[in-house]
């Protein structure tokens, strides 16, 4: 199965009857970066006409506004966030009902045939990352991809030139992350597999524990133990060396900007070609746009786990009892 046919999988069965709701909260990402523009823009006038001209009839307009712009982004923020965690938390409902629906109707061949720890596994830890991908992917796709459109409004609007140095980091961090997307995908399959097994292996233990005490396995089974903690530790500690080293790049990428921005604005307003109000409105604007490009740029990682966990819990070619799910391929 595809990542394209996973998604509409994701969407026809789950997420379209939650639709309105959604929708509502885009709306209340369009807020949250009409405000967030709204910010950086005011800084012009700000400073062009509070501190530069001294106008006193404005000194109470302006920084109203501003609090206006930022009340109004927190509000939305917050409601937005709201409405997708309620329908996060719906979809792994009605998920984890019809996996454990499949459960109950498959024959008994089927579950011995198949270790529990890995029916656990789909129940608990791929279904969250099913529903991190509905309500975190969704939300910081719109949300950010919004703001930064917005951002990057002010940003050409104070001075085209330094906006084309800035959007030059955004195709440099979207291929960056979309590497590292693709080694978080492996081995997340890989850490999952091994935490079925993991356990599987627990309910074995307790399962077997009056027996493992006559024979006197007490040693061996500490080994086998260690063995397989190991195994888990390996692929946890390799996904969070994926996780922490896109912080690195992005701030690399980040300086390299910053640096040349810096060295072009001085020189433009050296010619009188950039005012001090409109470098400040912009440079609120950009470093505003650094947390949506960064979350944006990581937004693939965080993807590529989800669709892991779909891969697992959605249908694949083997039959089963519940047209949408095949937890025992």
């Amino acid at each position: 199965m595809t990542n394209i046919q996973i998604l509409k999988r994701l969407y026809k069965s789950y997420t379209k009857k939650y639709i309105t709701r959604i929708l509502l909260s885009v709306f209340f990402t369009l807020i949250l970066a009409a405000s967030t523009s709204a910010v950086a823009y005011l800084l012009d006038p700000a400073i062009k006409q509070l501190f530069i001209e001294q106008k006193q009839s404005l000194i109470l307009v302006i920084p109203g506004l501003i609090i206006l712009a930022f009340t109004t982004k927190g509000a939305s923020l917050y409601l937005a966030k709201v409405i997708m965690i309620n329908v996060a938390e719906q979809v792994k409902k009605d998920v984890q009902i019809d996996m454990f629906s499949s459960l109950i109707k498959a024959d008994t061949q089927t579950i011995d045939n198949k270790h529990s720890g890995k029916f656990i596994t789909n129940l608990t830890n791929d279904v969250n990352m099913i529903t991190n991908l509905v309500s975190t992917v969704i939300l910081n796709l719109f949300k950010d991809s919004l703001t930064l459109i917005g951002l990057l409004s002010v940003m050409f609007y104070q001075n085209w030139r330094l906006s084309l140095i800035a959007i030059i980091m955004i195709p440099l961090a979207s291929f960056a992350a979309k590497t590292l997307g693709k080694r978080i995908g492996k081995v997340t399959t890989q850490q999952m597999t091994r935490t079925g097994i993991f356990t599987s292996y627990l309910v074995e233990i307790f399962k077997n524990h009056k027996l493992i005490k006559i024979f006197q396995k007490e040693r061996f089974e500490n080994t086998r133990a260690n063995e397989f903690i190991s195994s888990v530790r390996e692929t946890s500690k390799k996904i969070a060396t994926v996780f922490v080293r896109a912080s690195p790049i992005m701030e690399f990428l980040t300086g390299i900007m910053i640096a040349c921005m810096i060295y072009v604005s001085a020189k433009l307003i050296a010619k009188g070609q950039l005012e001090i109000s409109n470098f400040f409105s912009f440079l609120a604007a950009m470093m505003l746009a650094y947390q949506p490009v960064r979350s944006l740029a990581t937004l693939n990682i965080a993807i590529h786990q989800g669709l892991s966990g779909a891969k697992r819990v959605l249908p694949i070619k083997v039959p089963s009892p519940n047209p949408y799910f095949d937890i025992f391929s």
